[in-house]
């Protein structure tokens, strides 16, 4: 792994980095549809209504699991076309870094953490 931290704010090499983090996200993602739907189709459908309704109610979890991962392989393949683009790790509302510690915990973020928090300060006192 290149030391992410040196060279200029997005230079080649974290850009670089970071495009291999979200392509190897997005595989581990895909592999588990794959597992999810073998699994589901593998299961024989369960004469007791009791094993049935465990059954179902694993596969709406895992379902469930599912959408959010579907989310979030939206949200790596903005963050990838932001990479193409050259605007990946710079704030889309401000314009300013992200920040190097911010995109290792949440590579996908496309906003720095001051307006971040705005927007949830946002939602917060719209949804109450």
């Amino acid at each position: 792994m290149p030391d992410v931290l040196s060279g200029d704010y997005m230079c080649a090499a974290q850009l670089a980095f970071f495009r291999a983090k979200l392509e190897n996200e997005k595989r581990a993602l895909l592999e588990n549809v794959q597992k999810t739907l073998g699994c589901m189709q593998e299961t024989e459908p369960a004469p007791d209504p009791n094993d049935r309704a465990s059954t179902e109610e694993k596969y709406l979890l895992a379902l469930r699991v599912r959408d959010r991962e579907r989310k979030l392989l939206r949200k790596i393949d903005d963050a990838l076309l932001r990479i193409e683009q050259g605007t990946y790790g710079w704030c889309a509302e401000t314009g300013e870094s992200i920040g190097i510690p911010r995109l290792l915990a949440r590579p996908t973020a496309s906003l720095c953490l001051e307006a971040q928090e705005r927007r949830e300060l946002i939602e917060r006192l719209y949804d109450q």
